[in-house]
């Protein structure tokens, strides 16, 4: 048993199937017909009705006002069911009847019948059970159609009953197509020949009786637009403050007001805290929103606000505030299989899909330079470098203004990634991305925003008092922060992620502010976040990567937070990079550089391992790498840069040499350290922001700039690490922590690391090979050797002895960042001979890195 009771207003627009449109000011009318074969003159209505009242006088009314307004706002029990009759060859056979039951005020009952033949709509009232005065007395229905308080229908209805038992009386009652949805509203009028006044009998709740016409009561799950078998769409959306809720639907993108608006009743179309309803897919509608009505410090009637759980958005005069009232697209997602790729594998390529190819350097078509097609054009470079992951800047549609981190929606590719700018294009653009990426071995991660979103995203206006952190910390309100822990955030959330892995076969997600996620309803800091653990246990996400960014979009930087993990979170490990930044400057610690090349273990050790270590250099804010060893100003004193001597651009060859040096350092660094190293685009080019750290001054990826020289060479000395990388997965590419008895730290000439003086700025490390036992002879030229690291970070050369290899081995130079180009890295490695002793010495130029490995003499 369901209530039932209309809130209705009426307004000046009616659906545009055929109907003249009405201004404000028309005087309009319609002929409905009766069973009892009595048509209804034109009747014209000109005062507004009080609440619970409807039609009086009809007949002494000289005009219509469209400025009516009726009111039948008290609860009403109703039961309903439905039924579909097939369609045979008598057109006016029923195709779907709903029912619906009322208890009067008298005690009797009203049974309503809606239907569909052909194109018109019957509703058949049946009244039984009516204790009337005298046995002369009259039944009548009086009444009307109505949509909203900006919708008025020109149908008002006054018609009897005739009696079709002795205790039941029965009317039908017509419409035309172009009269609905709508709703009939209407009460019973019992007069005599003694008595002309008659009686108004009302519902049980002394309310009017109420009931859809081509409008359905829908359901509650799931939420946002779906289609049912038979077509009809089904609108479903959470609104737990709203006091009423408008459903706008438009029949022309580039239109500012919608062609109808309907009411939805609280009582019919609303469970619990949902407001659902159901139209046929028959209409020519083609977008939709809400407007929500309440308390006027938090509600705003005047604004048309979004589906939060739109698939599409529609483009038009007001892209922003419409879903499209159509199915996603179909995808033939036939062969395409996730790498799934292990966490300790994963090489990482961080990007932005606009900047990547946008540039005319990319020399690709204007229609998909810039779009998620451009990605797949371009394939090949990832490839080239060795990448096997790709992470993309946040996609969902956002702020233009502002940026992707500041979202609108959760559901949707932006439009401007699709080679047309329009939403369809952009969801089949990614999804042949993905499929293309994937077959090509490469993973596709997310970067998220869900703490935050842009002035006037999609949940902005529906409910901030459940959906934003409102009087608990001024901070967050301020930021238009989400309450994420709040259980509607948490499933829209959830829902978002499943969608993004199931409708686009997304592999990963990294959640960006991600300590933000750990705050309460309130705003307090959680140690058991409701929403992390359920996103570590969701069983949809649980063959996806999942990393915690601790990035705050609106300070600008990091903040360093023990981040709840349940042994599936990762994280984006800014220690490395402030750690390797300060060493390789100059002025770190030899305990932090150590740290950081072990992986992280006063981080991770926590039962996760190195795995979970996502390292980085630089990122798409802050300064990029090629600036990060060129500009140094007091302004960027958070950004912990060198400019290697000079400021900016130079022409100095001293200055310029040190700047490669410090590049290579830092790329070796990332790919030599256990962990996930993540590239940053444009690093392997030299891509330049000209020393601004703001995400906005990121300009397009030059593409000239991978033949350059300092290109070619970069770009060929990331492909050799990750080829290192790979090879000798062994070491540098371990899930756990390497055994003491696997690791040796040393200083310089053989002499204990320098653990506790600040001054000393060179460190090496011996990788031992653990021992293949039962090796036959032959393989003797498979055995993997030692590796020899050793990073000086001072202006003076080091001399370093490097110990004895292991028997039947010898030390080969690998890498030497102080060497020219093409010589400072080998596939096959330069043997190094022995000086004095057995033993091996080697100089090393100040601010350099180099690696040797034990290699047999058959390898």
């Amino acid at each position: 048993m369901a209530t039932l009771s209309p809130f209705h207003t009426i307004g000046s627009h009616c659906l545009n199937l055929g109907a003249n449109e009405l201004s404000k000011s028309a005087v309009t009318s319609c002929v409905c017909k009766s069973k009892v074969g009595q048509s209804l003159q034109r009747i014209d209505v000109g005062r507004k009705l009080l609440p619970g009242e409807v039609v009086h006088n009809v007949a002494q009314s000289p005009r219509w006002s469209l400025g009516l307004r009726c009111f039948a706002a008290a609860r009403v029990s109703v039961e309903q069911a439905e039924e579909s009759v097939n369609k045979t060859s008598q057109v006016d056979e029923l195709q779907k009847q709903s029912t619906y039951l009322f208890r009067t005020e008298t005690g009797g009952q009203v049974k309503v019948f809606v239907c569909k033949r052909s194109v018109k709509y019957v509703v058949d009232i049946e009244v039984s059970s009516l204790q009337f005065s005298s046995d002369d007395s009259q039944l009548k229905l009086s009444g009307g159609l109505y949509r909203s308080n900006r919708d008025i229908i020109n149908q008002i209805i006054e018609t009897p009953f005739i009696a079709r038992s002795s205790s039941e009386l029965a009317l039908e009652l017509e419409f035309e197509a172009e009269e609905v949805p709508c709703y009939l509203s209407f009460l019973l009028k019992a007069s005599s020949r003694v008595s002309s006044s008659g009686l108004e009998i009302r519902s049980h709740r002394k309310s009017s009786f109420c009931v859809p016409i081509g409008l359905d009561q829908g359901y509650p799950a799931p939420l946002g637009l779906s289609f049912s078998t038979d077509g009809s769409m089904n609108f479903a959306v959470y609104s737990r403050n709203a006091e009423s809720l408008v459903l706008c639907l438009y029949d022309d993108n580039a239109s500012e007001e919608p062609a109808l608006e309907l009411d939805l009743d609280p009582y019919v179309n609303r469970t619990g805290d949902i407001w659902h309803a159901s139209i046929e897919g028959a209409w020519t509608f083609v977008s939709y929103g809400y407007r929500c009505k309440g308390n006027r410090d938090t509600f705003h009637a005047e604004h048309v606000l979004l589906d939060p759980y739109a698939k599409i958005i529609g483009s038009g005069l007001l892209p922003k505030h419409l879903g499209r009232l159509c199915k996603e697209p179909a995808f033939d997602w036939s062969g395409d299989l996730s790498p799934k790729i292990p966490l300790e594998q994963l090489l990482v390529y961080r990007l932005n899909v606009m900047q990547f190819t946008k540039d005319k350097s990319s020399k690709l078509p204007a229609d998909v330079a810039g779009t998620f097609s451009g990605v797949t054009e371009k394939v090949q470079h990832l490839k080239d470098l060795g990448i096997n992951a790709v992470l993309l800047e946040p996609i969902l549609t956002f702020n233009e203004q502002k940026g992707p981190y500041f979202p609108c929606h959760f559901f949707s590719p932006a439009n401007l990634y699709g080679p047309s700018n329009g939403s369809v294009s952009a969801i089949n653009s990614m999804k042949g991305m993905v499929k293309n990426l994937h077959a090509n071995g490469i993973e596709i991660f997310l970067e998220v925003v869900f703490t935050h979103t842009a002035e006037g995203g999609a949940l902005q206006g529906l409910d901030d008092l459940s959906y934003y952190h409102k009087n608990s910390v001024e901070d967050l309100e301020a930021r238009n922060a989400l309450n994420c822990n709040y259980p509607v955030v948490q499933q829209l959330i959830l829902d978002s992620l499943r969608h993004w892995v199931t409708e686009f076969h997304i592999d990963g997600f990294c959640f960006i502010n991600a300590s933000c996620l750990l705050r309460g309803v309130h705003g307090e800091r959680l140690s058991r976040p409701p929403l992390v653990e359920a996103i570590a246990f969701e069983p949809v996400l649980s063959m996806t990567k999942i990393i915690a960014d601790c990035w705050d979009p609106y300070d600008k930087m990091p903040k360093e937070i023990r981040f709840p993990h349940w042994k599936k979170w990762a994280e984006m490990n800014t220690k490395f990079c402030s750690d390797i930044r300060n060493f390789l400057r100059g002025q770190g610690a030899l305990s932090s550089l150590a740290t950081r090349l072990c992986g992280s273990g006063d981080i991770f050790s926590d039962g996760r391992g190195p795995a979970f270590s996502f390292n980085f250099i630089a990122r798409n804010f802050g300064l990029p790498l090629v600036d990060l060893v060129s500009y140094s100003n007091a302004e960027l004193a958070s950004e912990v840069s060198w400019n290697c001597g000079e400021e900016g651009p130079t022409s100095n060859t001293a200055v310029l040499e040190r700047r490669l040096k410090q590049i290579r350092n830092f790329l070796f660094v990332l790919y030599i350290s256990l962990g996930i190293p993540v590239l940053n685009m444009g690093d392997e080019c030299g891509h330049s922001s000209s020393g601004s750290p703001s995400c906005g001054s990121r300009k397009h990826l030059d593409w000239n700039t991978m033949t350059t020289g300092f290109g070619i060479q970069t770009t060929k000395f990331i492909s050799f690490l990750i080829s290192l990388r790979k090879r000798r997965s062994d070491l540098l590419q371990k899930r756990n922590f390497l055994k003491e008895e696997n690791i040796e730290w040393h200083g310089s000439n053989r002499s204990p690391p320098g653990w506790e003086d600040p001054s000393c700025k060179f460190l090496a490390m011996r990788l031992k090979a653990d021992k293949a036992e039962g090796q036959l002879s032959s393989e003797a030229s498979q055995l993997k050797g030692d590796l020899f690291i050793a990073f000086n970070a001072a202006d003076r050369a080091e001399t370093i002895i490097l110990p004895p290899p292991p028997e039947g081995m010898a030390w080969r130079q690998l890498v030497d960042t102080a060497l020219p180009y093409p010589g400072f890295f080998s596939t096959d490695g330069k043997p190094i001979l022995e000086q004095m002793m057995g033993l091996v010495a080697y100089k090393m130029k100040s601010r350099s890195c180099t690696l040797f490995e034990a290699c047999t003499d058959g390898s």
